[in-house]
């Protein structure tokens, strides 16, 4: 909620508080708005500070079930981003690294994904239009806070936004289970584009021929593959750690 708070691209509406929330996170939340520099957009030209509302008054306009802790944000959906945009925020960046996703569904998955990505430093995520996960409430529950610091991409076509990165300077780097090389022993430096696949199916055939390069995470022959977030974290991990030098 603080992220989305805080993310200037983010246009909302109404923050909605409970007396017990305000007590303990309304400091933070006045914090975070002035720091944004952004008032509520309402109409109005000051910012009107949070609303306080019952307990049951919140969750009465709330779906059912939904996790609040006493705080609420009406806002608008970010605005799409585009891979031209990633291109462009990727110039001038020589340790870009960016995560593609070949079909994932899973929104959960999705959502520690690019909580990963922004952990490490990661730029974007890119996922298939069809075939990839809707931005819900458990993608933005996984994410925790991560959608509103990097970019999730949807795109119609993976090959040609492969290709898009590509012809901008990132170095395709396919996870697959068969992979001759492993992942510690690829060269990760330079712009660096890691496409993994669902799990079951991996990469697709069109996907996999994009990729410079395809490598392996090694496991423990009675385990078939990782989760595509554990792969995803691992592959983050060892891209920040080869860039290190540890």
């Amino acid at each position: 909620m603080l992220a989305a708070l805080a993310n200037p691209r983010r246009r909302w509406h109404r923050l909605l508080l409970t007396a017990t929330a305000e007590k303990t996170l309304g400091e933070r939340v006045r914090n975070v708005i002035a720091a944004r520099g952004h008032a509520i957009d309402d109409g109005s030209t000051e910012d009107p500070g949070p609303e306080i509302i019952t307990a049951k008054a919140l969750d009465g306009l709330l779906a059912a079930g939904a996790v609040h802790q006493g705080i609420a944000l009406e806002a608008d959906d970010l605005p799409q981003t585009g891979i031209e945009d990633i291109v462009a925020l990727a110039r001038g960046n020589s340790a870009a690294t960016v995560v593609v996703l070949d079909q994932v569904t899973d929104p959960r998955n999705v959502g520690a994904v690019m909580r990963s990505t922004a952990a490490f430093g990661g730029l974007a995520v890119i996922q298939t239009a069809r075939g990839g996960a809707d931005v819900t409430a458990a993608l933005a529950k996984a994410a925790s806070g991560a959608l509103d610091m990097v970019p999730l991409v949807r795109v119609t076509n993976l090959a040609q936004a492969l290709d898009s990165l590509k012809g901008a300077g990132f170095w395709c780097i396919g996870l697959d289970a068969g992979a001759p090389e492993t992942l510690a022993k690829t060269d990760l430096s330079g712009k660096v584009a890691l496409v993994l696949g669902a799990e079951g199916k991996g990469l697709r055939r069109l996907s996999r021929e994009r990729c410079d390069v395809l490598a392996q995470i090694p496991v423990a022959p009675r385990l078939a593959s990782l989760n595509v977030s554990t792969a995803a974290a691992i592959s983050l991990y060892e891209t920040v750690r080869q860039r290190q030098g540890q």
